[in-house]
């Protein structure tokens, strides 16, 4: 027990970020699994991070009330902008979801109620490794749930093929939306737990670097498994820090180690490195590309 606290008080901080990217890879591969490459989850997480903070700051609000007013308020956003925004497809849909991320860091910026470019500060730290790890599994318990439903099918279908989705009598803006929503929600919840983890909240963190960065944590692990995501965050957030330990300190090459890691599951591993793993079980051995069985 002394080795397992020793380890904690040196890695707490990791683990604790990599629960929290874990959840905002989920949020995006919600959205991904109709189909939709929005680059606005970052942004999401950032309102649910904003709104929080300023409830239980400025308002004295309960820790569980704050978490949920943030991820509803993400999700009434995602709402509101998705019905025109998820008319628009592939590149177009993710300029504009970009676009909103941008609109959202400025607003933070130059609003007072924010901090403006300092950010939030202060915010009591209530979160804990058992509240992320919890929310963690829930939310993937969710996911893996919905993959089976009605909803997962209609958003798999909707995915491979939207006009043939259309023809099947499946209502694509719908769903198309309830996935966007969902996805917003899940990123305001991570965002929420995040305010109250870090003690400061600012505009930066939740930038363009950050939506890219949730991309590219589905694409590494795995975008047709729900536990595809988590591997890559899993692999990606941890990275650094083994490097770190090899001895390898300047930033520059372990964002060019993260790039060839990219570049080498583009190349060779399409479906994320999930795929070794769903290969070894034998679930999905001898499938390549666009072979695997989808998954929502």
């Amino acid at each position: 027990m002394e080795s397992l606290s020793q380890f904690y008080a040196v890695y707490g901080s990791l683990i604790n970020f990599i629960g929290i990217n874990a959840i905002l890879a989920l949020s995006l591969y919600v959205t991904l699994s109709a189909g939709q490459l929005s680059l606005g989850n970052a942004a999401f997480a950032g309102i649910g991070a904003y709104a929080s903070g300023i409830l239980t700051m400025r308002f004295n609000m309960p820790y569980p009330v704050s978490i949920a007013a943030g991820a509803g308020l993400s999700a009434i956003t995602a709402l509101v902008i998705g019905m025109p925004v998820l008319r628009m497809r592939g590149i177009f849909l993710a300029m504009a979801t970009l676009a909103f991320g941008e609109v959202v860091r400025i607003a933070a910026v130059n609003m007072d109620i924010t901090g403006g470019a300092q950010g939030l500060v202060g915010i009591p730290n209530k979160t804990t490794t058992y509240i992320i790890y919890g929310v963690l599994a829930a939310t993937t318990y969710f996911l893996s749930i919905l993959r089976g439903s009605k909803i997962g099918w209609s958003l798999a279908s909707i995915r491979e093929d939207e006009t043939a989705a259309m023809v099947m009598g499946i209502n694509t803006s719908y769903y198309k939306t309830l996935a966007f929503v969902l996805g917003a929600f899940i990123a305001g919840i991570a965002g929420a737990i995040y305010a109250h983890l870090n003690f400061i909240v600012t505009p930066g963190e939740f930038g363009f670097y950050a939506a890219v960065q949730l991309l590219i944590y589905n694409i590494v692990g795995g975008r047709q498994s729900v536990y595809g995501p988590i591997l890559g965050a899993f692999i990606l957030t941890a990275l650094p820090e083994v490097l770190r330990g090899a001895g390898v300190t300047a930033g520059s090459l372990r964002l060019g180690v993260n790039g060839l890691i990219l570049l080498l599951v583009i190349l060779y591993l399409p479906n994320g490195l999930i795929f070794i793993f769903n290969r070894k079980v034998g679930g999905n051995a001898g499938r390549s590309g666009g072979e695997v069985q989808s998954e929502v």
